[in-house]
């Protein structure tokens, strides 16, 4: 049996040395840094023992920008946000069922820096709504990504902070201590959801500082002294 169509070819991330990652799915994180959560408007558990469930959401895998090339700008909107994130590329599928915090880290193959780009306007109109987000999340080059580099080469994250430059002026930054679920968490709440498999990605969350970008601004997204994603937003 053949195709009707012809398949489109897997969208793919660089990874650090030369190799590419095939993308399989798009996991992300909403409101998983305190301070992001209040400056949405929603409340932020005091302690871990409140957190109750993070919130996830989904991005098409072609969603990506890679290369730090030029992020159109996206139509149906006039107010497209950033949101820098650390994200998680997993090298293994995960084993069927429930997975542990202690063996989440078995998954992880490499880490990079995005931008979770978000049409504010149709989000805040669906939530008034209560209806789901995907017109202001999943739309097209909604998600540059920086190369990948492999969990061995990157160490511990622990310590490590988020941040975005917007032409040249701090907009966000963040440490990954502050994460209301660290990886390990998210993996676990995931597997309890969806089977993970090799392939696929997790943006984990946006420290607060979110705002709006316009045609021509540039950015510059960092793990800092990891990764670096660079871009800029061209008029569509």
């Amino acid at each position: 049996m053949t195709d009707i169509i012809p398949a489109a070819e897997l969208p793919r991330v660089p990874v650090r040395g030369g190799q590419t990652f095939p993308v399989r799915r798009i996991f992300c994180v909403g409101r998983n840094f305190a301070d992001h959560a209040r400056e949405m408007g929603a409340s932020a558990p005091a302690s871990r023992a409140e957190r109750g469930q993070p919130v996830f959401f989904h991005k098409p895998a072609d969603a990506i920008v890679t290369g730090n090339a030029d992020v159109p700008y996206p139509p149906a909107t006039s107010d497209l946000h950033h949101e820098v994130e650390l994200v998680v590329a997993l090298g293994r599928d995960a084993p069927a069922g429930a997975l542990s915090r202690e063996d989440a880290a078995a998954l992880v193959l490499a880490y990079g820096v995005g931008l979770d780009l978000t049409r504010r306007d149709l989000q805040a109109a669906a939530k008034a709504k209560g209806l789901p987000w995907d017109t202001g999340k999943g739309f097209d080059h909604s998600a540059p990504i920086s190369e990948l580099v492999l969990a061995s080469e990157a160490g511990d994250l622990e310590h490590r902070q988020l941040r975005l430059t917007v032409n040249g002026q701090l907009r966000q930054h963040g440490a990954l201590t502050d994460l209301i679920w660290d990886v390990a968490d998210i993996l676990h709440e995931l597997s309890l959801l969806y089977q993970l498999r090799a392939g696929d990605l997790v943006f984990m969350g946006t420290p607060a500082g979110v705002a709006a970008l316009q045609p021509d601004d540039e950015f510059v997204a960092e793990l800092v002294d990891l990764v670096q994603l660079t871009g800029r937003i061209v008029a569509s």
